[in-house]
């Protein structure tokens, strides 16, 4: 077994220009470690611009990361981790010319990366289905079958007394009834600031100020409601960011797709018999890099704090 990690190459054909199969197999290593360094000094940069917009739009970041289905999101990094680990198992299958297990390492990795393509198009699919789009693509809407009234806040509102709750007046309803929502709550709020201003025991002193917005709200910040984002400027640059950067990494992971068929069919055809494990380590090399590349998609896209 020590023999194959030490001479990985052997029944391989060596190239003229390498002295031997060591040789060629370092080169090789060699050869992959530089492609993997410009993979990340390419998203190193689309890293970087994430941070700039991240630095000086962060409530755009905050609003958006909400619209992210963060369950989908986990279920992809457990997929990808996952298939880390059929690839490595897959290495060392071929170093032990293991053709079988090979096999089903390869076939699983394979699985593994068509699960996280389907739950990444029902992502997309969501998005462009609500019109949470890049750019000038950005139109938000609901669709037509969704409710458009909905509760505010749980805390009732008190006006003069009565408990009035607040909602959100759907589109479908007539001008008309907005009207008489609106005058009979002034008409309420009349009546009751009337009964204030005659009662002789009402204190005449004022009440204390108000503290600086951004204080915890009074009961120990517990939260009454349910939290209300509304839509910042400029939101389209989150999901433009997060399209472009999941996007990419989806090409990444369709391209190692293709290089995984290709092993697949170099194990049935019989070329690493011998045990040679090249192919298959630099191809593992790659899609380690390519599921490191996501866990980080995943922390700065859907965990936004």
């Amino acid at each position: 077994m020590a023999g194959h990690a030490t001479t990985p190459q052997e029944g391989l054909r060596v190239d003229h220009h390498f002295e031997n199969a060591d040789q060629q197999y370092q080169s090789a290593k060699l050869g992959m470690w530089v492609f993997l360094a410009t993979e990340i000094l390419f998203f190193g940069g689309l890293f970087v611009a994430y941070s700039v917009y991240r630095a000086n739009h962060p409530e755009v970041f905050v609003f958006g990361h909400h619209f992210l289905d963060k369950n989908l999101g986990a279920l992809n990094t457990v997929i990808l981790i996952c298939s880390s680990l059929t690839a490595a198992w897959a290495v060392r299958a071929a170093q032990l010319k293991q053709i079988r297990i090979l096999k089903l390492m390869l076939s699983l990795t394979l699985l593994c990366a068509f699960g996280f393509l389907g739950v990444k198009g029902v992502e997309y699919h969501t998005k462009w289905k609500h019109g949470l789009l890049w750019a000038g693509s950005y139109h938000p809407h609901l669709d037509h079958d969704e409710p458009t009234t909905e509760i505010i806040s749980d805390q009732d509102l008190l006006v003069g007394g009565t408990e009035v709750e607040a909602e959100v007046v759907s589109e479908e309803q007539g001008v008309g009834d907005a009207e008489l929502v609106e005058s009979q709550v002034a008409s309420e709020g009349g009546v009751a600031g009337a009964s204030t201003e005659s009662s002789p025991d009402r204190s005449n002193i004022a009440p204390a100020a108000e503290g600086p917005a951004g204080l915890a709200p009074p009961g120990g910040g517990a939260e009454t409601g349910h939290e209300i984002n509304i839509e910042p400027a400029n939101a389209q640059i989150y999901f433009s960011i997060y399209f472009l950067m999941t996007g990419l990494h989806g090409i990444h992971v369709i391209g190692g797709i293709g290089a995984f068929l290709w092993l697949l069919v170099c194990t049935r055809r019989g070329d690493f018999d011998s045990g040679h494990f090249t192919r298959v380590d630099m191809v593992a090399l790659y899609w380690h890099l390519v599921d490191l590349i996501w866990i980080y998609l995943f922390l700065l896209l859907y965990l936004v704090d």
